[in-house]
């Protein structure tokens, strides 16, 4: 499928909204990256996943994904010859703990969703990590009982922080002091305590000035028998930087040791997070999986497009059973083109695993590509006509289409003259089913029904519209083709139907009642009558594809090419060709290019001189002359 598909039909926005429903980086970008499927049992095994997680979600509305906080990034930082920090084993133990949740919550889900369940069993628990992250990290650090040293040299550090603390306060709170210091509170300047002393009383009390106010004011002294403390303190907390860090290695290297289990519970994380984001988007849009096969078929039943909500109008239409493809006739702004992206976009997401807004008894077969002329499309930097873009378009559509194809035309042949759009709408449409492709178009063209309803393996459809109202309705009806709803306007404004009628007759070359009754059942006489005849027509080429079929001296036959009758006059030859008598003339046709009509016994009696059809009367005269021994005559006949 290429992007510009994908644009079109709004695939890449319905990927986007289904992204936002996952709940972690890595689930919005594996579901931005979805792209169609062409292997039918892959695409079964998607919907059947998106099934389940459905079903989970109808009966639990809250599933325990991870939000895999930092996980990723944790994982990555692996085998640099860097130990974690204490907030990145917090996180891990988060993951891990999430893990045994998602393991608990799937428990009872085996029955509900056996495929989605199993999954959990790819999450490793990891107890021995757990353990060791709970027993040596809280709250935010490496935890004193961690490792013996460790212990130790925090108990010193307590002692000869309690040592420190009693020494300044035992300063600022002497009277002897007190008219020195500015106030009684010990204070911090570069990691060591001190107390503030007034600049005047500057040597009243013995030790190293640390820093002064902004002002000068205030001098901030270390008194001597703090500093022997002060120093003891700093090595101790070298030590404790020291031992905190082997514990953080130690750490660090178990979980390393456990890399692969750790990077397959991501991933199986991630892989619930789609799938959960997929049913969120499914119940949303009240969504289900339709039965997807590799037949070149469609069927939807009440379908909706995703994007228009409650707006949309259902669409139900087949295609690929009786007809392979569709012409939607009609005026324009009836929703012709809705009903195109519709069937485009729910292929799409069908074959993308994702759950469509229709019935249940929607089924839709699977197309490698799907190809499409749909809007605009000028291009300003080649400086084409939207005509020429159109054309340029459809080129590239013939080319590439075959029979794995779903070809979407919207407006087809409009942009120029009336009568040459249609004569190559027209050959565009053959063109493109004649390489088997299922075709869905549209055109405002008239003409194009007479040539829907004649052409074998086509049907014609239009969109509703509703005479009380003078209102399009935007349902398809398939069948009947589409017209300008004048006549039915002029009906519901008072003329006469006896009016409306002959200037239908003049129009269309057809009689037709009006009336409401008369319309519905005019209506159904047109489906019944265009699914006979391609039923009809369907039989026949598979017949026809069956054996090779000969012809007699007097069948009427067809030539496919032309669509002219003629009259078998002799054949076959070695190379399989008959000679076929054609508007007066003989022409040389090929077997497979002439289908019988009428045979020649339904037409003519035994014994029929078959002269009267292929000999002038000029001839016929000088036979029966030549016969009664005028030899000086000859006949000349058309080779």
């Amino acid at each position: 499928m290429n992007n510009h598909t994908l644009n079109v039909l709004d695939y890449l926005t319905i990927k986007e909204t289904i992204s936002t429903y996952a709940m972690t980086d890595s689930g919005k970008q594996r579901v931005l990256a979805i792209m169609p499927l062409s292997n039918v049992k892959q695409i079964q095994a998607l919907l059947s996943e998106t099934d389940e997680a459905a079903a989970i979600l109808e009966k639990s509305s809250s599933v325990p994904i991870s939000g895999l906080e930092g996980i990723e990034i944790i994982v990555k930082q692996f085998n640099k010859g860097v130990a974690l920090r204490p907030h990145h084993f917090s996180q891990l133990l988060s993951f891990i703990e999430d893990g045994l949740k998602m393991k608990r919550f799937m428990r009872d889900k085996e029955m509900l969703a056996p495929r989605v369940s199993s999954y959990v069993n790819g999450i490793e628990e990891l107890p021995e990590i757990a353990e060791e992250i709970t027993r040596c990290i809280r709250n935010g650090r490496v935890d004193d009982m961690a490792g013996k040293e460790l212990s130790k040299v925090r108990k010193q550090l307590a002692i000869a922080n309690d040592r420190l603390k009693e020494k300044l306060n035992s300063i600022v709170k002497s009277p002897k002091y007190k008219s020195y210091l500015q106030d009684s509170i010990v204070s911090e300047r570069g990691g060591r305590l001190c107390v503030s002393l007034k600049r005047e009383y500057k040597g009243k009390i013995r030790g190293t000035i640390l820093d002064a106010s902004a002002s000068g004011s205030t001098l901030y002294v270390e008194p001597e028998d703090a500093a022997s403390v002060q120093d003891q303190i700093n090595l101790l907390l070298s030590q404790e930087e020291l031992e905190a860090e082997k514990i953080l290695s130690y750490l660090t290297g178990l979980a390393e040791s456990h890399e692969k289990q750790l990077l397959q519970s991501i991933e199986v994380m991630v892989h619930y997070d789609v799938l959960f984001a997929k049913a969120k988007y499914s119940r949303v849009i009240d969504g289900r999986a339709p039965a997807v096969h590799d037949q070149k078929m469609i069927s939807l039943k009440n379908a909706r497009h995703p994007l228009l909500g409650s707006k949309a109008v259902p669409l139900t239409i087949e295609i690929g059973k009786d007809f392979q493809a569709l012409v939607i006739t009609g005026p324009n702004t009836g929703g012709k083109t809705v009903v195109l992206k519709t069937v485009g976009l729910l292929v799409l997401m069908a074959q993308s695993g994702f759950h469509i807004p229709a019935d249940k008894e929607s089924s839709i077969g699977i197309y490698q590509q799907i190809l499409l002329d749909i809007g605009d499309g000028q291009s300003i930097e080649q400086n084409l006509s939207t005509f020429s873009s159109h054309m340029t378009n459809i080129i590239s559509i013939l080319k590439k289409t075959n029979e794995y194809s779903l070809v979407l035309l919207d407006e087809l042949g409009s942009g120029t003259d009336p009568g040459e759009g249609m004569g190559l709408a027209s050959v565009i449409l053959q063109k493109i089913h004649q390489k088997g492709a299922t075709l869905l178009a549209t055109t405002h063209y008239s003409e194009i029904k007479d040539f829907a309803e004649k052409e074998e393996g086509f049907i014609n459809g239009s969109m509703d519209f509703d005479i009380e109202t003078l209102q399009p309705t935007y349902k398809l009806k398939i069948g009947v083709g589409g017209e300008s709803q004048a006549f039915s306007i002029a009906l519901r404004l008072g003329m006469h139907p006896e009016l409306i009628e002959k200037a239908h007759a003049i129009t269309y070359k057809e009689t037709k009642k009006y009336g409401k009754e008369q319309y519905d059942l005019y209506e159904k006489k047109e489906l019944d009558k265009q699914i006979s005849v391609n039923r009809y027509k369907k039989k026949q080429t598979k017949a026809k594809e069956a054996e090779v079929q000969t012809f007699i001296k007097g069948d009427n036959v067809l030539l496919k090419a032309t669509n002219e009758h003629g009259i078998v006059y002799s054949g076959p030859d070695k190379g399989g060709n008959y000679t076929v008598f054609v508007k007066g003339t003989k022409q040389s046709i090929n077997h497979k290019r002439i289908q019988l009509h009428i045979s020649a016994e339904e037409l003519y009696p035994e014994d029929y001189d078959f002269d009267i059809i292929f000999e002038s009367a000029e001839n016929r005269k000088k036979a029966a002359q030549m016969q009664k021994r005028h030899s000086n005559l000859t006949i000349e006949r058309d080779q």
